[in-house]
């Protein structure tokens, strides 16, 4: 495990930055959902947390059905244009966790070990 520095986890997936040469090369981020893995510059990582906030307001009809939430499966779209994931409200509910607990710590980090460093 010393390949990678881990940034946040969840039942459902994981983030990390990769090291190479025991530097931590923390301009992209590895998150890995499931079976797939996303390769996110923090910009991207954003974009993605858009598109699930989105994907929550566009499908947000289960609160009367018996099924709660365990029913269908949808697209969330992702910052590749070309891919879009197939998930149900569940596991749009733990992604929301995962690309928002690794922009916490990302966040956290950077201040810190930047700004809040006296």
């Amino acid at each position: 495990m010393k390949e990678i520095k881990q940034i946040y986890y969840n039942d459902s997936g994981t983030s990390f930055y990769w090291r190479k040469q025991n530097e931590v090369i923390i301009d992209k981020v590895q998150l890995i959902f499931r079976e797939t893995g996303f390769y996110f510059s923090r910009l991207e990582l954003e974009q993605f947390k858009r598109c699930i906030e989105e994907s929550f307001t566009l499908n947000k009809c289960c609160d009367d059905c018996s099924l709660k939430n365990e029913c269908h499966k949808f697209l969330l779209k992702t910052p590749c244009l070309q891919i879009d994931l197939a998930v149900s409200m569940q596991e749009l509910t733990a992604v929301k966790d995962l690309v928002e607990g690794t922009l916490f710590k990302i966040n956290l980090n950077d201040y810190l070990f930047g700004v809040g460093m006296n």
